[in-house]
């Protein structure tokens, strides 16, 4: 198993971790890793290794069997050894923006309280599909509502519970196709806002920023007929 340090600290642009595992398609597995593995409908995270005798790069990061986290290098011929140190670096500007993006659908869940049924992200958009028979008359006021939760500087933070108290709140898990990060036996909880000033609080393995303000404006985007129910909501960076 790979510990995933990004879980608790998604601000993590290096980091120390040791070669554990070689794949035979030359991918690598650290004993602790800072990137991120496509899930979630966040792309995995891209960087660089630094070791002794060089410099490799990751294009993307995936999830693997037993909890591994799998680096998929560009290049196979050049690689370190098992039982290396390395140095990790991921593409921040990617990253936090992917961040930035991933916080703002959690925000849109908010706006339109309606089941999800699909999400994804990049570095510079992002959307939810919705279970939306009628499609929605007000998208000014709702861009505006989006706006008004992102300026209001909200703390992002995180929690953990047990699998057998998620399954006792069903009504924490607004996604209806992809399930929620379960079986390690606990499972984290990304909240927007305080105790007293709760925004939203749902299960969520993806990384987030520690403020709303820092999402900075949005606007939404085309709103797209998916099937008979579906409809896919769409939302760009302002800048």
């Amino acid at each position: 198993m790979s510990i995933p340090l990004y879980l608790e600290d998604s601000y993590l642009k290096t980091c120390s971790g040791s070669v554990v595992e070689i794949g035979e398609d030359k991918s690598i597995v650290l004993d602790k890793t800072i990137f991120y593995p496509t899930s979630g409908g966040q792309p995995g995270d891209k960087g660089y290794l630094q070791f002794s005798s060089g410099l490799c790069e990751i294009v993307t990061t995936r999830k693997g069997e037993n909890g591994k986290i799998i680096l998929v290098p560009l290049n196979h011929d050049y690689l370190p050894k098992l039982g290396d140190t390395v140095e990790q670096s991921i593409d921040w500007e990617t990253r936090y923006n992917h961040m930035r993006v991933h916080s703002a659908l959690h925000l849109l869940s908010v706006v339109i309280p309606l089941p999800v049924t699909g999400g994804s992200i990049s570095d510079i958009k992002g959307r939810l599909d919705f279970n939306m028979p009628e499609s929605l008359s007000d998208k000014e006021e709702l861009e505006s509502h989006l706006n008004e939760l992102i300026a209001g500087g909200y703390k992002i933070t995180n929690s953990w519970i047990t699998d057998e108290e998620l399954a006792a709140q069903p009504g924490l898990v607004k996604t209806m196709s992809v399930k929620p990060p379960i079986g390690s036996g606990r499972v984290r909880l990304v909240r927007i806002g305080s105790d007293d000033q709760q925004v939203d609080l749902q299960p969520c393995g993806g990384t987030h920023v520690a403020s709303t303000s820092e999402i900075g404006s949005m606007r939404l985007g085309k709103i797209e007929k998916k099937g008979k129910q579906n409809r896919r909501v769409n939302i760009h960076f302002v800048d």
